[in-house]
C-alpha cells in the first residue's frame, strides 16, 4: 500500500523538483520508503514516476519503487494490493517468466508485459498504478474495479500529471487552484463529489474500473469492468435455488476474506459488533488457527457505545481484543487534524480517521473492515423505503399539477423538517429529482441549492443522476438500490473517505465484502432472496448459519457514529457559527449566498434540519480555504 505521483511531459518543461514536491505531499501514505525516477522519452520529453511505500508484502529492498522490468525496460509506480498475486505469479512462471522479488508490484509489471492491458482481468484487489511501456512509448494508468484506491489526473496541452491525492497535484505548482462550480453543486447535493468531478477545476478522477492510456500526446479512457454487465454474466451462468445461492455466497465470502489475509505483517479487524464486522471475525476464526486481533473504538457516553456487542463477539471467537476508549474532548482536540486529512471535502470520514489512528498506534499496518456489507446485503432502511417511494411516485406523478402542488404545500406547511421537505419535493417536482434513491441521499434539495448558490444550479447534477438511474433501470427494485448505493454512496464517499483517512496514519484498510467476484455474484441474485421481514441481511445471515450469535443478528442497527448533534449545540457551536458567518469572505465568496447559509444554521438551531447541513457548509469552506 502506497501513494504514487507522476507526469508525462512532451515539452520537457517539468523537472524532478515538481515531482519531488508531489511525492512529499503524500509522505503520510508511505512512511517506509520513497522513490523517484525520471525517464527520457525516445522523441524528446520525459516521464516521471514517484512512490511512497507502506511495506506490506515483501518488506525487503526488492520491493522498492518505482520498479523497472529489466526484460522489457517498462517501469511501474503502484498503490494497493493484488491479493491473488501468488496465483498470477505461478501462472506467469509456467509461461517462462522469471522474478527477482516476492512483491505483488513485480507481478503486475510482468503481467502487463505478457497480457498488456488485459492484465487487469487477472487481478483481484485494490489498486491504482502507472506503467510506462518503454517499447510503445505509452503510459498506462489503471484503477481497481470498485474504486477502493484513488487516482487523479490533470491534463494541459502536452502535459499529464497524476497522483493518489489531489494535494499532490496541487503541490507541483502546475495546477491552477480554481474551484469547480459543478462539483460545489454536487457536494451540496450529496455531501461529496462524484467521479470524475473534483472540487479543483481541470483535475479529474479516473473512474473505478477504468484505465487511461497516453500515447503521442493523446489520451484515451476505457471502462474495463462494470458491475451490471458482470453480474448479468453471473446470472446467465446459473439459475439456482436458495440453498445453492447460500452455499455460493458462503464460499465466495470465505475466499474473499482468506485472500485478504495475504501479508508479511500482522493484520487486525475493525470490530463494531454489527453483523458485517462480526461476520469477518466468525469466518476468520474458521480459516486460521492463530488468534485474531480485533479492535473497537468506544465512547464513554453509553448512548454511542457498542462495547457490549463487540465484547460478545470477541469472547465468542476468542479474539485478542483491544477496546480503544474515546473521550469527546479527545476527538474535539484532534478535529483540526481530521479535517486537514481530507483530500476532498466530505460530511463523513472523521470516524474513520479516529479508529485508524487508534489502530495504527497499536503498531498494526493492516486492518479488515466490514464496509460493503450494507450495500450488498440490504443493510440500509433504503432497501425497503425506496421501492415503496418508487411505487408512490409512479402513482402521485399522474395527479394533476394543481393537486400535487396543493398536497406538497400542505405537507411542507406542517413543519419544515428535512423529511417533510423531501416528501413535498417528491410530490411537487414531478420527476425532476430523477429517482427516489437520490432524494433519499440528498443533502440540500434543488430548491435549497438555488438559494445557496449565487448563480443558481446547472444541469450537471441532474445529468449525473439521470445516467445512473438509467443504468440501474433494468434491475429489480432491491438490486437497483444495491447498485446505486455501491456506485454512488459507497464509491464516492465511503471508499474515498476510508482511503484518505486511514492512509493519513499509514494504515491499510481491506474490504472483503467488496471483492469483485462476490459483488458480481450477489448482484445477480434476485432481490427477493435478500430481504426478509424477520431477519436483517437475510442472505448473509443464512450463508453464515450457526456462526453469528442471535444477539448480534437481531440487535438494533447502529454504525460507528460521532455525536455531532450534541457537539454542534455545545463545544463546536461558537466555532462553526463564526466560520459560517464568514463563508462569503473566502474562496466561496463568489458562489455562496451568506444569507442562505445563515438560514441553514438557524434552521439547525431551531431543530428544523439535521446537523449534517450546517456541518457540510463548514467542511466545504474549511477545505477551500486550506487548499484553494
Amino acid at each position: 500500500m502506497c501513494g504514487i505521483a507522476g507526469f508525462i511531459d512532451h515539452d520537457g518543461k517539468v523537472g524532478a523538483e515538481a515531482l519531488a514536491a508531489a511525492n512529499c505531499a503524500i509522505a503520510h501514505r508511505g512512511p517506509d520508503d520513497a522513490g523517484l525516477q525520471i525517464i527520457a522519452m525516445a522523441k524528446g520529453g520525459s516521464v516521471g514516476l514517484a512512490n511512497r511505500r507502506l511495506a506490506i508484502i515483501d518488506l525487503s529492498l526488492a520491493g522498492h519503487q518505482p520498479m523497472q522490468d529489466s526484460a522489457t525496460g517498462n517501469w511501474i509506480a503502484y498503490n494497493g494490493e493484488v491479493f491473488n498475486f501468488r496465483e498470477v505469479r505461478e501462472d506467469l512462471q509456467r509461461r517462462g517468466v522469471e522474478f527477482t522479488s516476492h512483491s505483488d508490484t513485480e507481478v503486475i509489471l510482468k503481467a502487463y508485459a505478457v497480457f498488456g492491458k488485459n492484465c487487469l482481468e487477472h487481478f483481484r484487489g485494490m489498486f491504482a498504478f502507472a506503467i510506462w511501456d518503454n517499447a510503445e512509448q505509452r503510459l498506462f494508468l489503471a484503477r481497481d474495479r470498485l474504486g477502493k484506491k484513488p487516482l487523479y489526473y490533470y491534463q494541459a496541452g502536452a502535459l499529464l500529471l497524476f497522483a493518489s491525492e489531489i494535494r499532490a497535484l496541487l503541490a507541483t505548482g502546475l495546477v491552477c487552484r480554481r474551484i469547480n462550480p459543478e462539483a460545489v453543486e454536487h457536494f451540496l447535493s450529496f455531501g461529496s463529489m462524484s467521479d470524475p468531478q473534483t472540487l479543483v477545476a481541470d483535475v479529474k478522477a479516473l473512474a473505478p474500473g477504468s484505465y487511461l492510456t497516453w500515447h503521442a500526446g493523446k489520451f484515451e479512457i476505457q471502462k474495463y469492468w462494470d458491475p451490471l454487465a458482470s453480474s448479468s454474466r453471473s446470472a446467465r451462468r446459473e439459475v439456482l435455488g436458495e440453498s445453492a445461492v447460500i452455499r455460493s455466497v458462503r464460499d465466495l465470502l470465505e475466499e474473499a476474506i482468506n485472500l485478504r489475509m495475504v501479508s508479511d505483517v500482522p493484520i487486525g479487524v475493525f470490530l463494531s459488533g454489527g453483523i458485517d464486522s462480526s461476520a469477518l471475525v466468525a469466518v476468520l476464526a474458521g480459516l486460521q488457527q492463530k488468534k485474531i486481533n480485533t479492535f473497537s473504538v468506544v465512547f464513554e457516553e453509553g448512548e454511542y457505545s457498542e462495547a457490549d456487542f463487540s465484547k460478545l463477539v470477541a469472547r465468542r471467537f476468542k479474539t485478542e481484543h483491544q477496546e480503544l476508549t474515546l473521550k469527546g474532548e479527545q476527538f474535539l482536540a484532534s478535529m483540526p487534524d481530521a479535517l486537514d486529512a481530507m483530500d476532498q471535502p466530505s460530511i463523513d470520514g472523521l470516524n474513520t480517521f479516529i479508529i485508524s489512528r487508534a489502530v495504527r498506534q497499536t503498531g498494526l499496518k493492516v486492518a479488515l473492515s466490514g464496509q460493503g456489507g450494507d450495500e450488498l446485503f440490504t443493510g440500509y432502511p433504503s432497501f425497503r423505503t425506496i421501492p415503496r417511494m418508487e411505487k408512490f411516485h409512479n402513482v402521485e406523478r399522474r395527479l394533476p399539477e394543481a393537486v400535487r402542488s396543493a398536497l406538497a404545500t400542505a405537507i411542507h406547511g406542517r413543519g419544515a423538517t428535512d423529511r417533510r421537505r423531501k416528501l413535498a419535493a417528491l410530490i411537487a417536482e414531478n420527476g425532476s429529482l430523477v429517482h427516489p434513491y437520490f432524494l433519499s441521499r440528498m443533502l440540500f434539495l434543488p430548491s435549497q441549492q438555488r438559494k445557496l448558490l449565487k448563480n443558481g444550479t446547472s444541469a450537471a447534477t441532474r445529468m449525473f443522476m439521470e445516467a445512473a438511474a438509467s443504468r440501474a433501470s433494468s434491475l429489480d427494485p432491491v438490486n437497483r438500490v444495491s447498485y446505486l448505493e455501491l456506485t454512488n454512496y459507497m464509491a464516492n464517499m465511503l471508499l474515498r473517505d476510508t482511503d484518505c483517512m486511514s492512509m493519513a496514519h499509514g494504515l491499510e484498510v481491506r474490504v472483503p465484502f467488496l471483492d469483485h467476484l462476490l459483488v458480481e455474484y450477489v448482484l445477480s441474485v434476485p432481490g427477493d432472496m435478500k430481504l426478509d421481514s424477520r431477519t436483517p441481511k437475510h442472505l448473509l445471515v443464512k450463508a453464515l448459519q450457526g456462526l453469528l450469535p442471535d444477539e448480534i443478528v437481531h440487535r438494533p442497527k447502529k454504525g460507528f457514529t460521532l455525536p455531532f448533534e450534541h457537539w454542534l449545540r455545545g463545544p463546536l457551536k461558537a466555532g462553526v457559527e463564526s466560520a459560517l458567518a464568514k463563508i462569503g469572505d473566502g474562496p466561496l465568496a463568489g458562489m455562496i449566498n451568506r444569507e442562505a447559509v445563515t438560514d441553514v444554521w438557524n434552521d439547525f438551531v431551531r431543530g428544523r434540519t439535521s446537523w449534517s447541513r450546517p456541518w457540510s457548509l463548514y467542511v466545504l469552506d474549511h477545505w477551500c480555504r486550506k487548499n484553494l
